[in-house]
């Protein structure tokens, strides 16, 4: 394609793209008016599902399969990463030098980390009842296991964090997501409907039908996908540079 004609095209798509976002722009209600028509319908919609959490309801509910998009795109990113980062034939693995924190990090480090453990879980188990959900719990888990290397050493992390069942783990959760989505399918809903599981008690943990079991596994995901990412960044960082450098400077003592 000639790049005149490309020129041509981008510019009659952004016109027309121009065009609808203006439009959209113009019908759009009065900023700080009484009229909310999506708040009001999706806040009646988690409600009628028994889920008291209006955002987790709009995330695992009503745009159910829009967050499936997103967690897929960080679950891309994880094994993309790992794919670039993987030690390849010239690169060697060389066990860190023990570097110890001060003995009160240490301790105070051990003291928060299952804290901070429980904080995500809980963040993430009453996602469909408080602020808060499997992003942002997930997110939260994985940061308290690394308090560990910022606390400890990089090798009392390494024995918290073997990376194959945390890889498993990553995968199941993405996994989880599709299946509870196909279960609606298999009750005769559309996909990802939120019509083929009790609602249960309204303000409980189970409630919301299938919001609390997307959220989970949402939280597992996330967890595992940033524990996964940090740990092949940490080992180009810590273990192969650090063996690249010793192969140099083995290198030069030889010449």
């Amino acid at each position: 394609m000639r790049h005149r004609l490309r020129l041509g095209l981008l510019l009659v798509s952004g016109a027309a793209l121009a065009v609808l976002l203006v439009a959209a722009c113009l019908d759009l209600p009065r900023f700080g008016g009484a009229s909310h028509p999506y708040g009001e319908r999706a806040t009646a919609a988690a409600l009628s599902r028994h889920t008291a959490n209006v955002v987790s309801a709009v995330n695992f509910d009503l745009r159910a399969f829009d967050t499936l998009g997103e967690e897929s795109i960080l679950f891309a990113a994880v094994l993309g990463v790992g794919v670039l980062l993987r030690r390849t034939e010239d690169e060697r693995k060389k066990a860190p030098a023990p570097d110890p924190a001060p003995r009160p990090v240490r301790l105070y480090t051990l003291a928060v980390l299952p804290v901070s453990l429980l904080i995500g879980w809980y963040v993430v188990a009453h996602g469909q009842l408080s602020p808060g959900g499997g992003f942002q719990g997930g997110v939260v888990v994985a940061s308290a296991v690394h308090l560990l290397y910022i606390g400890v050493d990089y090798r009392a992390l390494e024995r918290v964090r073997p990376l194959g069942p945390y890889v498993v783990a990553d995968a199941a959760a993405e996994g989880a997501y599709l299946l509870i989505g196909a279960g609606a399918l298999l009750a005769g809903g559309s996909y990802l409907a939120n019509d083929f599981l009790p609602y249960g008690t309204f303000d409980t943990l189970t409630s919301g039908g299938t919001v609390p079991l997307l959220n989970a596994a949402v939280g597992a995901e996330v967890a595992c996908s940033v524990i996964v990412l940090l740990a092949h960044f940490l080992d180009q960082a810590v273990e192969i540079e650090a063996a690249r450098a010793a192969h140099l400077a083995e290198r030069t003592e030889g010449a």
